[in-house]
């Protein structure tokens, strides 16, 4: 399975913001969400950074509530982990557990196309073993 596919199956709708937006702000939109980051991007819709759940929580930890009404570019992190369409599962799942991370953007042709994260990974990979569980029992059946 590829990132593609899942993208086709969840959708490819992204909560963007601009670095403008306040760590409050952002801290909103991923509550009214239900999301655990915001990609920022620029006016052509090309990654500049991410901002997680994490990163709001470390600054309020490091800085106390004042980070709250700074622009997010201020603990944003800028340099971007990215994937394509064309990747498998097994590619991301890879990348997700060596950097840690548990969304990674979706690019094609240098904008982005959608988000993965680690709840779609998971997901994908289960169906994958039942279908296989179910080939397999329907072979070894007939």
């Amino acid at each position: 399975m590829y990132v593609k596919s899942i993208l086709d199956e969840k959708g490819r709708n992204v909560v963007t913001g601009g670095p403008q937006l306040t760590v409050r702000q952002a801290a909103v939109y991923l509550h009214e969400n239900h999301i655990g980051a915001i990609v920022i991007v620029d006016r052509n819709d090309r990654i500049s950074g991410i901002l997680t759940e994490r990163d709001i929580v470390a600054a309020v930890a490091r800085n106390g509530a004042e980070c709250l009404e700074k622009p997010i570019s201020s603990i944003m992190w800028g340099n971007v982990h990215r994937c394509g369409e064309a990747q498998s599962v097994e590619d991301i799942m890879e990348m997700m557990s060596k950097l840690r991370a548990r969304h990674i953007p979706v690019e094609k042709d240098g904008r982005l196309v959608g988000i993965i994260s680690i709840g779609d990974v998971v997901k994908a990979h289960i169906r994958a073993i039942k279908h296989e569980a179910e080939a397999i029992k329907a072979y070894i059946a007939s």
